[in-house]
């Protein structure tokens, strides 16, 4: 085994490597940077839960009525 061999290819491989290293470094530092995605769903505010309790109420008791004037 020819250690001096050896040693020349493995230096050449870390060459290759740092080129390919520094290459994929220019290209994220040129990329434009993605803007987080929300996960899961917007929370309400007070008001707009207020406004939704009462629209439902009103579906409800429309829902009911009709129910109860089907029969």
């Amino acid at each position: 085994m020819d250690v001096h061999k050896l040693i020349r290819e493995l230096l050449e491989e870390r060459d290759r490597v740092n080129e390919a290293i520094a290459k994929l470094e220019g290209l994220a530092t040129r990329a434009p940077l993605a803007t987080p995605r929300r996960r899961g769903r917007k929370s309400m505010s007070f008001s707009e839960r207020a406004e939704v309790a009462e629209r439902m109420k009103k579906y409800w008791a429309a829902s009911r009525k009709k129910k109860k004037n089907g029969r």
